[in-house]
């Protein structure tokens, strides 16, 4: 008898173990950023997607949208990866038309966009849903009476897919920002390994995506097993990692569609970043 309820309590804990490790469920990751840039009470708080790849969640998005208006954002992140060259992409347009309307949002393009082969034509459905497209640039807005630079780069793949010719180089297109004019600075890029090289520049938070969270993580021992372009034991493949001044954030991702990468302890994530004055 005693041997039984044994075997029963190890078979109850695997069990319940496999369906942690394989939940596909949203959930919601949040950080939060102190700045002197702004003054104390001020805040903004961003929601950042990234590696959405045209999967939908639900049968129409409503999941993953509800959940992004839930958190009543100020700004939206999208940090490529949204458009997937081989799923079809209804899911990116089901869920472009649900938050157009919950706050301004920002995009910069990942690998997938560009694999499409018809990147112009992407970039042209975001734009159709109000979304400001980065390309290698930057815009100054204002957010809650603060004034924000936002900056964006092109996933590297737009040199062999895209069409426009020589890119700039991130020192032509930043290097004259000043860490001390007071306006807080945010870039998207899509690959987060490229992070030593915007460590040069004086921005504040650089969001990405691309690791897909390492794909597979042992809670409180491994934050990834592999990711593109890192391979294996990446060094960032998920979670918030400090560089001096510099806040790099990187998002495991919003999709669940790969068949032959599962996600083991990893579910797709909403992530949530409140920029608060100190």
């Amino acid at each position: 008898m005693k041997k039984m309820i044994i075997i029963s309590v190890i078979v109850g804990i695997l069990a319940a173990l496999c369906v942690i490790a394989f939940w596909r469920g949203l959930v919601i990751r949040n950080y939060l950023i102190t700045t002197n840039k702004f003054e104390p009470g001020q805040r903004v708080r961003a929601v950042l997607i990234s590696d959405l790849h045209s999967h939908i969640h639900g049968s129409d998005q409503n999941p993953l949208i509800r959940r992004i208006r839930a958190q009543n954002p100020d700004i939206i992140l999208l940090a490529g990866d949204i458009y997937d060259d081989v799923t079809p992409g209804r899911g990116t347009e089901l869920f472009l038309a649900g938050i157009q309307d919950i706050a301004p949002i920002f995009y910069v393009s990942g690998n997938h966009e560009y694999w499409t082969w018809e990147i112009d034509r992407v970039k042209a459905l975001f734009r159709s849903f109000g979304v400001t497209v980065l390309e290698d640039e930057y815009v100054e807005v204002m957010v809650n009476n603060i004034p924000l630079i936002i900056a964006g780069v092109c996933d590297p793949e737009c040199s062999q897919h895209g069409n426009r010719g020589a890119r700039p180089s991130m020192q032509d297109t930043f290097g004259h920002l000043s860490p001390d004019d007071g306006k807080f600075k945010i870039l998207l890029s899509h690959r987060p390994e490229l992070i030593r090289l915007h460590r040069q520049f004086p921005f504040d938070l650089v969001v990405s995506g691309h690791a897909h969270g390492g794909q597979v993580r042992i809670p409180f021992l491994l934050n990834g097993l592999y990711a593109p372009n890192q391979g294996f034991f990446p060094s960032y493949a998920g979670g918030l990692f400090k560089h001096d001044d510099l806040t790099h954030i990187v998002s495991r991702g919003a999709s669940y569609n790969h068949p032959r990468l599962p996600r083991i302890f990893n579910p797709p994530e909403i992530v949530v970043i409140d920029i608060v004055g100190r």
